[in-house]
C-alpha cells in the first residue's frame, strides 16, 4: 500500500503529463530559474580573475605567457556579455538551450585559457567544476551530463596537450605523468560529487516548493469556503428587514379578514413560513466560533466510519473492526470521545484510500483504546512498503513504485509524487501526532503505519500521554 493519498501516491515512479514541469524541475527545453542578469555578473567575476591572475603572473612574477593570446580569450567573454545585455532584456530568464549553451562557452573558454597556461599542470585547473556545478543547480539531467562529459572531456585533453606552464626563465616545469592523470582523476571526482550534490539539493528545494504551494492551494480553497460563511451572514442581515416586514404585514392582514375563512389560513401559512425563514436566517448568522452540538465531538469508532465511508464501495473490500473484551485493557474505560477536527479525519482517511489503492482484496481498520491511548489499524494484504523508501516516506515527492506504476497508468490512472501522503502526515503531526511506519511480519504482506496522541490529546487534555493510531498500508 502506498499511502500517497487522496493527492498522489508516494510510491509511484512515474509522474503525471503535467509533472515534470511542475515538479520535477525544468523542463528539458523549457525555461529554468537562472536568470541572464546573474549569468552576467558571474561571467564579469570571471573575466576580472582572469585579468587578474594573467597580469600577475606576466607582470608580477615575471613568467613569460601568450599574453596576447590569453586577453583575447578574456576579451571574448567581454564581448558575450556585451552582446547578451544588447540583445536580452535586463529581467530576461534563460531558457533550458541558451544557459547550457552559456556554460558549455564557459567550459571551453576556460580550457582555452588554461591550454595557454599549462594544462593538467595549472593549478586553476579545478575552475572546470564551476560550470558543471551551475548546471547541476539550475538545469536538468541531460544537459548537466552532457556539459559534464564537455569538461571532462576537455579535462582529459588537457593531461598531453597544451602549453608549458609559464616558470622561471631556463627552467622547465615537468610533473610526473601518473601524478597529471591523478590530477585529472580527482579534478573529475570533485565535478562528479558538487555536481550530484547540487542536482539533489536544486531538486529537494524544487520539491519542497512545490509541495508548499501545494498545501497553500488547498489552505486558499478552504479560506474560500469560509469566505462562503461571511457571504451567508450578510445575506442573512440582508434579508431580516424585508422577512420582518413580510410577517408584520402578513399577521396586520389576517387580523382582518373572517376567521375560518380561505384567506385566513393562508395568512396564517404565510406568517409560519415567514417564522421558518427567520429559523433559518438564525442558523446562518450563528458565529463561526459556534459548534454545533450534535457534531462537534466523535467517538473512536465515529472517526473511523467517517474517514472510511467515501472508500466503502471501491474495488477493495473494507472491513471496520470494534474491538472486542480482550483487546482492551483494564484501565480502558468508556470509549474515548474527542473533538472533531478536518485535518485527522482526513489523515485517516488518506491512509485508508491509500491501502485500497493497493490491497488485492480486503483492507481492515479496528480501533480499540486504553487509559493512557487510542489505537487505531488500518490493515491491508497489499505488497507493503520498500525498505529502501521506509525512512523517507511522508516526505514529499518519494516516489517507489515499479511495476505497479506500468499497471496504472495502463490502466489510466495518474501516478502520484507523494504530495498527498506528505499532506495528510504534516496535518496529523499538526495535531500532535507523531507517525511512523512498518511492514507486517512474514508471511503475511502489508504495511503498517503507527500516528500516535495521548488519549488527553484526543479528549481535548494535552497534559496526558499520546492517542496512537496504527494503521498498515500496503
Amino acid at each position: 500500500m502506498s499511502h500517497a493519498s487522496v493527492l498522489p501516491d508516494p510510491r509511484s515512479a512515474a509522474v503525471p503529463a503535467d509533472g515534470p514541469a511542475r515538479f520535477a524541475g525544468p523542463a528539458i527545453f523549457g525555461d529554468v530559474g537562472l536568470r541572464l542578469q546573474t549569468s552576467i555578473r558571474l561571467r564579469w567575476f570571471a573575466v576580472a580573475g582572469q585579468i587578474l591572475a594573467v597580469s600577475l603572473v606576466q607582470f608580477g612574477l615575471g613568467f613569460p605567457l601568450p599574453i596576447g593570446t590569453c586577453l583575447g580569450a578574456i576579451a571574448l567573454s567581454t564581448w558575450v556579455n556585451i552582446f547578451l545585455r544588447l540583445v536580452y532584456p535586463t529581467p530576461y530568464r534563460l531558457s533550458t538551450r541558451l544557459a547550457a549553451a552559456l556554460l558549455a562557452y564557459d567550459a571551453i573558454q576556460l580550457s582555452v585559457l588554461l591550454f595557454l597556461t599549462g594544462g593538467i599542470d595549472n593549478p586553476f585547473i579545478f575552475l572546470l567544476v564551476a560550470p558543471v556545478t551551475v548546471s547541476a543547480a539550475t538545469l536538468p539531467l541531460v544537459p548537466t551530463v552532457g556539459l559534464g562529459a564537455l569538461a571532462g572531456s576537455a579535462c582529459l585533453v588537457l593531461i598531453k596537450w597544451h602549453l608549458p606552464l609559464p616558470w622561471h626563465a631556463g627552467a622547465e616545469f615537468d610533473l610526473p605523468q601518473m601524478y597529471r592523470w591523478g590530477v585529472a582523476i580527482s579534478v573529475l571526482a570533485t565535478m562528479m560529487f558538487l555536481a550530484l550534490y547540487a542536482f539533489r539539493l536544486a531538486k529537494e528545494s524544487r520539491q519542497m516548493s512545490a509541495a508548499l504551494a501545494a498545501t497553500e492551494s488547498i489552505l486558499a480553497r478552504e479560506q474560500r469556503l469560509h469566505a462562503l460563511d461571511g457571504l451567508a451572514a450578510a445575506a442573512a442581515h440582508e434579508l431580516g428587514t424585508p422577512l420582518a416586514t413580510i410577517t408584520v404585514v402578513a399577521k396586520e392582514l389576517g387580523r382582518s379578514v373572517p376567521p375560518g375563512s380561505a384567506m385566513a389560513e393562508d395568512f396564517a401559512l404565510l406568517q409560519s413560513q415567514a417564522v421558518r425563514c427567520r429559523e433559518i436566517l438564525q442558523k446562518l448568522t450563528r458565529s463561526p466560533g459556534e459548534k454545533d452540538p450534535l457534531h462537534e465531538q466523535l467517538t473512536v469508532m465515529q472517526l473511523i466510519e467517517e474517514a472510511a465511508q467515501p472508500y466503502l464501495k471501491l474495488k477493495s473490500r473494507v472491513v471496520i473492526q470494534r474491538p472486542e473484551g480482550a483487546e482492551l485493557s483494564a484501565d480502558a474505560g468508556s470509549e474515548p470521545l474527542g473533538e472533531r477536527r478536518p485535518g485527522v479525519i482526513y489523515g485517516v482517511g488518506n491512509l485508508i484510500e491509500n491501502a485500497i489503492d493497493f490491497a488485492h482484496s480486503e483492507v481492515r481498520v479496528a480501533g480499540r483504546w486504553s487509559g493512557r491511548e487510542v489505537i487505531i489499524t488500518i490493515v491491508d494484504d497489499g505488497p507493503g512498503f520498500a525498505p529502501e523508501v521506509m525512512d523517507t516516506l511522508g516526505d514529499p515527492f518519494v516516489t517507489t513504485r515499479s511495476t505497479r506504476s506500468r499497471a496504472a497508468k495502463e490502466a489510466g490512472a495518474s501516478a502520484g509524487l507523494g504530495l498527498g501522503f506528505f499532506i495528510a502526515k504534516t496535518l496529523l503531526e499538526r495535531s500532535g501526532a507523531r507517525l511512523s511506519l512498518d511492514n507486517r511480519p512474514r508471511p503475511q504482506s502489508g504495511a503498517i503505519v503507527t500516528i500516535t496522541w495521548s488519549r488527553a490529546a484526543f479528549v481535548g487534555n494535552d497534559d496526558l500521554h499520546r492517542w496512537r493510531i496504527i494503521s498498515p498500508a500496503g
